[in-house]
Protein backbone atom coordinates (compact mmCIF):
# COMPACT_ATOMS: atom_id res chain seq x y z
CA UNK A 1 0.00 0.00 0.00
CA UNK A 2 1.40 3.35 -0.94
CA UNK A 3 1.68 5.75 2.05
CA UNK A 4 -0.22 8.86 2.38
CA UNK A 5 1.79 11.65 4.52
CA UNK A 6 0.78 15.05 5.73
CA UNK A 7 3.02 17.59 4.24
CA UNK A 8 1.91 20.28 6.54
CA UNK A 9 -0.72 22.82 8.07
CA UNK A 10 -2.68 25.98 8.00
CA UNK A 11 -4.57 28.58 10.51
CA UNK A 12 -6.23 31.11 10.32
CA UNK A 13 -7.54 32.67 13.81
CA UNK A 14 -9.79 35.80 13.97
CA UNK A 15 -8.09 38.74 15.93
CA UNK A 16 -11.59 39.60 18.20
CA UNK A 17 -11.34 37.56 21.52
CA UNK A 18 -13.89 36.76 24.22
CA UNK A 19 -12.52 36.55 27.87
CA UNK A 20 -13.75 33.79 30.91
CA UNK A 21 -14.68 37.55 32.75
CA UNK A 22 -17.45 38.27 29.34
CA UNK A 23 -18.58 34.98 28.98
CA UNK A 24 -19.81 34.64 32.83
CA UNK A 25 -21.30 37.93 32.18
CA UNK A 26 -23.19 36.94 28.87
CA UNK A 27 -24.88 34.05 31.58
CA UNK A 28 -26.52 36.25 33.36
CA UNK A 29 -25.07 34.90 36.71
CA UNK A 30 -25.33 31.28 36.52
CA UNK A 31 -21.83 31.03 35.89
CA UNK A 32 -18.56 32.83 37.58
CA UNK A 33 -15.48 34.08 35.82
CA UNK A 34 -13.43 31.50 38.16
CA UNK A 35 -16.09 28.63 37.16
CA UNK A 36 -15.64 29.19 33.63
CA UNK A 37 -12.02 29.07 34.28
CA UNK A 38 -11.29 26.01 36.39
CA UNK A 39 -14.74 23.77 35.25
CA UNK A 40 -15.06 24.85 31.77
CA UNK A 41 -11.11 25.58 30.95
CA UNK A 42 -11.73 28.60 29.10
CA UNK A 43 -9.40 31.55 29.69
CA UNK A 44 -10.59 32.69 25.99
CA UNK A 45 -11.70 32.35 22.49
CA UNK A 46 -11.53 34.15 19.48
CA UNK A 47 -14.96 34.83 17.77
CA UNK A 48 -14.96 36.04 14.67
CA UNK A 49 -15.74 39.46 12.93
CA UNK A 50 -18.46 39.82 10.19
CA UNK A 51 -15.91 39.29 7.64
CA UNK A 52 -14.74 35.73 9.03
CA UNK A 53 -17.89 33.82 6.93
CA UNK A 54 -17.03 30.05 7.38
CA UNK A 55 -16.04 29.65 3.88
CA UNK A 56 -13.26 32.64 3.22
CA UNK A 57 -11.99 31.36 7.13
CA UNK A 58 -11.18 27.90 5.39
CA UNK A 59 -9.85 29.22 2.77
CA UNK A 60 -7.14 31.48 4.43
CA UNK A 61 -6.34 28.77 6.28
CA UNK A 62 -6.03 26.83 3.02
CA UNK A 63 -3.78 29.65 1.83
CA UNK A 64 -1.37 29.21 4.96
CA UNK A 65 -1.16 25.85 4.41
CA UNK A 66 0.59 26.54 1.01
CA UNK A 67 2.44 28.77 2.01
CA UNK A 68 3.77 26.71 5.19
CA UNK A 69 4.36 23.79 2.95
CA UNK A 70 5.27 25.42 -0.74
CA UNK A 71 2.78 23.36 -2.45
CA UNK A 72 1.88 24.68 -5.54
CA UNK A 73 -2.13 25.13 -6.06
CA UNK A 74 -2.37 23.64 -9.16
CA UNK A 75 -0.98 20.66 -7.89
CA UNK A 76 -3.84 19.81 -6.15
CA UNK A 77 -6.14 17.41 -7.41
CA UNK A 78 -8.91 17.18 -4.10
CA UNK A 79 -10.28 19.48 -2.27
CA UNK A 80 -12.53 18.24 0.96
CA UNK A 81 -14.36 20.95 3.03
CA UNK A 82 -14.41 20.44 6.89
CA UNK A 83 -16.26 23.78 7.15
CA UNK A 84 -19.50 23.76 8.97
CA UNK A 85 -22.87 24.36 7.25
CA UNK A 86 -23.40 27.77 9.06
CA UNK A 87 -21.49 29.67 6.51
CA UNK A 88 -21.92 32.66 3.91
CA UNK A 89 -24.24 31.55 1.50
CA UNK A 90 -26.29 28.46 1.81
CA UNK A 91 -26.19 25.83 -0.12
CA UNK A 92 -23.38 26.81 -1.98
CA UNK A 93 -20.38 23.95 -2.01
CA UNK A 94 -17.79 25.53 0.48
CA UNK A 95 -14.53 23.37 -1.68
CA UNK A 96 -15.44 25.16 -4.53
CA UNK A 97 -15.45 28.44 -3.27
CA UNK A 98 -12.03 27.73 -1.41
CA UNK A 99 -10.73 26.20 -5.10
CA UNK A 100 -10.97 29.34 -6.59
CA UNK A 101 -9.89 31.51 -3.77
CA UNK A 102 -6.65 29.48 -3.66
CA UNK A 103 -5.88 29.26 -7.57
CA UNK A 104 -6.63 24.73 -7.64
CA UNK A 105 -7.78 24.95 -11.04
CA UNK A 106 -6.75 21.50 -11.75
CA UNK A 107 -8.75 20.22 -8.44
CA UNK A 108 -12.04 19.46 -7.81
CA UNK A 109 -14.27 19.57 -4.89
CA UNK A 110 -16.82 18.15 -2.33
CA UNK A 111 -18.22 19.08 1.41
CA UNK A 112 -18.34 16.77 3.76
CA UNK A 113 -20.29 17.01 7.04
CA UNK A 114 -20.09 15.22 10.57
CA UNK A 115 -19.84 18.46 12.94
CA UNK A 116 -16.97 18.49 15.30
CA UNK A 117 -15.51 14.75 14.23
CA UNK A 118 -15.13 15.76 10.57
CA UNK A 119 -11.57 16.31 10.29
CA UNK A 120 -11.10 12.82 11.06
CA UNK A 121 -13.42 11.34 9.05
CA UNK A 122 -12.42 13.72 6.14
CA UNK A 123 -8.71 11.93 6.48
CA UNK A 124 -9.74 8.45 6.31
CA UNK A 125 -11.79 9.21 3.28
CA UNK A 126 -9.43 10.89 1.77
CA UNK A 127 -6.23 8.34 2.34
CA UNK A 128 -8.78 5.54 1.09
CA UNK A 129 -9.98 7.99 -2.38
CA UNK A 130 -5.90 8.39 -2.99
CA UNK A 131 -5.33 4.63 -2.80
CA UNK A 132 -8.39 3.31 -4.63
CA UNK A 133 -7.69 6.23 -7.72
CA UNK A 134 -4.24 6.62 -9.17
CA UNK A 135 -5.46 10.34 -10.52
CA UNK A 136 -5.56 11.51 -6.89
CA UNK A 137 -2.15 12.48 -5.02
CA UNK A 138 -2.44 15.83 -3.37
CA UNK A 139 -5.45 16.51 -1.30
CA UNK A 140 -6.37 19.82 0.13
CA UNK A 141 -8.80 19.38 3.78
CA UNK A 142 -9.71 22.46 4.85
CA UNK A 143 -12.76 24.74 6.53
CA UNK A 144 -13.51 27.04 9.00
CA UNK A 145 -16.41 27.10 12.58
CA UNK A 146 -18.17 29.55 14.10
CA UNK A 147 -20.90 27.63 15.41
CA UNK A 148 -20.87 29.95 18.81
CA UNK A 149 -22.86 32.28 16.42
CA UNK A 150 -26.05 30.66 17.78
CA UNK A 151 -25.15 29.79 21.55
CA UNK A 152 -27.60 31.42 23.98
CA UNK A 153 -25.42 31.87 27.30
CA UNK A 154 -28.60 32.32 29.17
CA UNK A 155 -29.40 28.89 28.77
CA UNK A 156 -27.61 26.73 31.66
CA UNK A 157 -28.38 23.78 29.37
CA UNK A 158 -25.80 25.03 26.81
CA UNK A 159 -23.20 25.53 29.23
CA UNK A 160 -21.15 22.25 27.13
CA UNK A 161 -21.22 24.63 23.99
CA UNK A 162 -19.95 27.96 26.31
CA UNK A 163 -16.60 27.16 24.56
CA UNK A 164 -17.34 27.40 20.80
CA UNK A 165 -15.16 29.92 18.99
CA UNK A 166 -14.12 30.60 15.44
CA UNK A 167 -11.37 29.82 13.41
CA UNK A 168 -10.18 27.81 9.96
CA UNK A 169 -7.66 25.35 9.35
CA UNK A 170 -6.03 23.09 6.39
CA UNK A 171 -4.03 20.35 6.23
CA UNK A 172 -2.40 18.72 3.25
CA UNK A 173 -2.01 15.07 2.16
CA UNK A 174 0.32 13.61 -0.58
CA UNK A 175 0.95 9.99 -1.95
CA UNK A 176 4.02 9.00 -1.64
CA UNK A 177 5.23 11.07 1.44
CA UNK A 178 7.09 9.01 3.34
CA UNK A 179 6.74 11.79 5.95
CA UNK A 180 4.19 12.15 9.20
CA UNK A 181 2.13 8.86 7.65
CA UNK A 182 -1.44 8.56 8.19
CA UNK A 183 -2.02 5.01 9.95
CA UNK A 184 -4.91 3.31 11.43
CA UNK A 185 -8.81 5.00 12.24
CA UNK A 186 -11.75 4.31 13.81
CA UNK A 187 -15.27 5.71 14.23
CA UNK A 188 -17.94 5.30 15.53
CA UNK A 189 -21.88 7.28 15.46
CA UNK A 190 -24.74 6.69 17.97
CA UNK A 191 -27.81 7.41 15.81
CA UNK A 192 -30.13 7.46 18.66
CA UNK A 193 -28.74 10.40 19.33
CA UNK A 194 -29.28 12.17 15.80
CA UNK A 195 -31.67 15.05 17.14
CA UNK A 196 -30.87 15.59 20.71
CA UNK A 197 -28.74 18.74 19.49
CA UNK A 198 -28.67 21.34 16.91
CA UNK A 199 -30.21 24.60 15.68
CA UNK A 200 -33.91 24.57 15.87
CA UNK A 201 -35.30 27.43 13.93
CA UNK A 202 -33.92 27.86 10.14
CA UNK A 203 -34.67 24.30 8.78
CA UNK A 204 -38.08 23.13 7.06
CA UNK A 205 -39.47 21.81 10.33
CA UNK A 206 -39.43 25.15 11.62
CA UNK A 207 -38.41 27.71 9.56
CA UNK A 208 -37.43 31.75 10.28
CA UNK A 209 -40.55 33.67 10.86
CA UNK A 210 -41.03 37.12 12.07
CA UNK A 211 -42.28 35.91 15.75
CA UNK A 212 -39.33 33.60 16.41
CA UNK A 213 -36.59 35.80 14.70
CA UNK A 214 -35.32 37.05 17.41
CA UNK A 215 -35.23 34.04 18.80
CA UNK A 216 -34.16 31.96 15.90
CA UNK A 217 -30.52 33.07 15.80
CA UNK A 218 -29.57 32.28 19.26
CA UNK A 219 -31.20 28.62 18.66
CA UNK A 220 -28.46 26.18 19.13
CA UNK A 221 -29.95 23.79 21.87
CA UNK A 222 -29.94 20.69 23.62
CA UNK A 223 -33.43 19.62 22.09
CA UNK A 224 -33.87 16.31 24.42
CA UNK A 225 -31.03 17.36 26.41
CA UNK A 226 -32.26 14.33 29.21
CA UNK A 227 -31.55 11.85 26.95
CA UNK A 228 -28.71 13.43 25.60
CA UNK A 229 -26.74 13.81 28.76
CA UNK A 230 -27.44 10.47 30.45
CA UNK A 231 -26.92 8.71 26.93
CA UNK A 232 -23.17 10.42 26.80
CA UNK A 233 -22.51 9.53 30.65
CA UNK A 234 -23.04 6.16 29.26
CA UNK A 235 -20.69 5.62 26.17
CA UNK A 236 -18.83 9.02 25.86
CA UNK A 237 -15.65 8.15 27.45
CA UNK A 238 -15.97 4.41 26.70
CA UNK A 239 -16.27 5.01 22.81
CA UNK A 240 -13.52 7.55 23.03
CA UNK A 241 -11.18 4.80 24.21
CA UNK A 242 -12.25 2.19 21.74
CA UNK A 243 -12.08 4.29 19.43
CA UNK A 244 -8.42 5.35 20.24
CA UNK A 245 -7.82 1.38 20.81
CA UNK A 246 -9.42 0.10 17.50
CA UNK A 247 -7.10 2.96 15.71
CA UNK A 248 -4.22 2.16 17.37
CA UNK A 249 -4.47 -2.04 16.73
CA UNK A 250 -4.96 -0.94 12.78
CA UNK A 251 -1.84 0.58 13.21
CA UNK A 252 -0.29 -2.30 14.90
CA UNK A 253 0.48 0.09 18.01
CA UNK A 254 -0.83 0.39 21.54
CA UNK A 255 -1.51 2.96 24.00
CA UNK A 256 2.67 3.15 25.14
CA UNK A 257 3.20 3.94 21.83
CA UNK A 258 1.20 7.34 22.05
CA UNK A 259 3.75 10.34 22.03
CA UNK A 260 1.12 13.12 21.55
CA UNK A 261 -2.37 13.56 22.21
CA UNK A 262 -4.41 15.94 19.68
CA UNK A 263 -7.68 16.39 21.72
CA UNK A 264 -10.87 18.80 21.00
CA UNK A 265 -11.28 21.27 23.54
CA UNK A 266 -13.79 19.84 26.16
CA UNK A 267 -13.93 20.52 30.35
CA UNK A 268 -10.98 20.53 32.20
CA UNK A 269 -11.71 17.12 34.32
CA UNK A 270 -12.61 15.36 31.12
CA UNK A 271 -9.32 16.37 29.78
CA UNK A 272 -7.30 15.39 32.89
CA UNK A 273 -9.68 12.03 33.25
CA UNK A 274 -8.28 10.72 29.66
CA UNK A 275 -4.75 11.74 30.12
CA UNK A 276 -4.91 9.99 33.19
CA UNK A 277 -6.29 6.83 31.07
CA UNK A 278 -3.64 6.77 28.28
CA UNK A 279 -1.50 7.20 30.78
CA UNK A 280 -0.24 11.08 29.03
CA UNK A 281 1.62 13.67 31.11
CA UNK A 282 0.52 17.44 30.16
CA UNK A 283 3.30 17.79 28.53
CA UNK A 284 1.88 15.25 25.63
CA UNK A 285 -1.16 17.40 24.59
CA UNK A 286 -1.96 20.93 24.46
CA UNK A 287 -5.31 22.06 26.32
CA UNK A 288 -7.12 24.72 23.84
CA UNK A 289 -7.97 27.01 27.15
CA UNK A 290 -6.42 29.98 24.99
CA UNK A 291 -8.82 29.01 21.88
CA UNK A 292 -12.10 27.06 23.13
CA UNK A 293 -13.39 24.67 20.98
CA UNK A 294 -13.18 25.03 17.02
CA UNK A 295 -15.31 22.01 16.46
CA UNK A 296 -13.60 20.44 14.04
CA UNK A 297 -10.65 22.37 13.62
CA UNK A 298 -8.88 21.78 16.77
CA UNK A 299 -7.59 18.62 15.31
CA UNK A 300 -5.48 20.78 13.09
CA UNK A 301 -4.77 23.33 15.80
CA UNK A 302 -3.29 20.99 17.72
CA UNK A 303 -1.21 19.46 15.37
CA UNK A 304 -0.38 22.93 13.90
CA UNK A 305 0.67 24.35 17.72
CA UNK A 306 2.49 20.96 18.63
CA UNK A 307 4.85 21.32 15.94
CA UNK A 308 5.30 25.28 16.24
CA UNK A 309 6.08 24.53 20.04
CA UNK A 310 8.28 21.35 19.40
CA UNK A 311 6.42 18.51 20.73
CA UNK A 312 6.75 16.47 17.71
CA UNK A 313 10.70 17.06 17.03
CA UNK A 314 12.11 13.46 16.14
CA UNK A 315 9.88 10.46 15.49
CA UNK A 316 6.59 10.67 17.35
CA UNK A 317 3.29 8.68 17.29
CA UNK A 318 0.40 10.88 17.19
CA UNK A 319 -3.08 10.49 18.25
CA UNK A 320 -5.91 12.50 16.97
CA UNK A 321 -9.30 12.61 19.18
CA UNK A 322 -12.74 14.14 18.14
CA UNK A 323 -16.76 13.90 18.36
CA UNK A 324 -19.30 15.51 17.26
CA UNK A 325 -23.65 15.72 17.79
CA UNK A 326 -25.03 13.62 16.11
CA UNK A 327 -23.38 11.42 17.71
CA UNK A 328 -19.77 10.52 16.74
CA UNK A 329 -16.75 9.67 17.86
CA UNK A 330 -13.26 9.12 16.08
CA UNK A 331 -9.67 8.91 16.66
CA UNK A 332 -7.25 8.60 13.85
CA UNK A 333 -3.22 7.68 14.42
CA UNK A 334 -0.46 9.45 12.48
CA UNK A 335 3.39 8.48 12.37
CA UNK A 336 5.01 11.96 12.85
CA UNK A 337 8.38 12.92 11.58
Amino acid sequence: MESIGIVGTGIYIPENRMSAKEIAGKTNGNWTEENIKKKLGILEKPIPSYEDGTQEMGALAALDALKNTGIDPESIDLIISIGEEWKEYPLTTTAIYIQDRIGAINAWGIDFQQRCATTISAMKIAKDMMISDESINIVMIAGGYRNGDFVDYKDPQMSMMYNLSAGGGAIILKKGWNKNLLLGSHIITDGSMALDAGVVYGGIANPITSENLDEAYTSLKLINAEHMKSRLNEVSMPNWLFCIDKALEKSELSRKDIDYLGVLHFKRSMHEYLLNELELKDNQTIYLEEFGHMGQVDQILSLHLAKERGLLEGKKTVALIAAGIGYAWAAGIIRWG
